[in-house]
């Protein structure tokens, strides 16, 4: 993967910052709030989202809203790491709806999955049927959260130097 980083002016900072607190401020709402005239802050709009700075608009769904109550880590590590089983594998966990995060990583496991459920016995449920119907899975490991205490959506990484 070929990743650039682009310098950030105080400005480019500015809109990143505004639009990550509201991403649905209106142009005008926005040159306002970082002191650009209309034209100028929808141009670097413009060229923040064409260098993927910017790589799309969310809303932030409240998952205890929609039921889903309970969040779950699982440690996976395959039988076998050759290219077109962590593919397949990659892509198969990227299909799953529970998963919410997939991380291929290093270590004593494979890969790092946070799984998003409405309980106990939904979890049970999406191990059983779903994830341990997967071929090429020598362990598991699954680690239950009690709390969240901190989540960085990926606007807050801007302020990493």
């Amino acid at each position: 993967m070929n990743e650039t980083r682009h310098n950030l002016d105080r400005i480019d900072r500015l809109i990143l910052s505004a639009l990550r607190v509201d991403g649905r401020l209106t142009i005008a709402q926005l040159s306002e709030r970082v002191g650009l005239s209309s034209s100028p802050c929808w141009t670097r709009l413009k060229r923040l989202e064409n260098l993927k700075i910017i790589d799309g608009y969310t809303a932030n769904i409240n998952p205890k809203a929609i039921g889903i109550n309970e969040l779950f880590f699982i440690e996976i590590t395959l039988e076998r790491h050759d290219d077109e089983i962590l593919d397949q594998f990659s892509e198969t966990l990227a299909n799953m709806p529970e998963v919410v995060e997939a991380h291929l990583v290093t270590g004593d496991y494979d890969y790092l999955v946070k799984v998003a459920v409405k309980n106990a016995e939904h979890y049970e449920r999406f191990l059983r049927k779903t994830l341990y119907s997967m071929k090429g899975i020598r362990h598991t490991r699954s680690i239950f959260a009690l709390r969240q205490l901190k989540s960085a959506s990926s606007a807050d990484l801007m302020m990493i130097e």
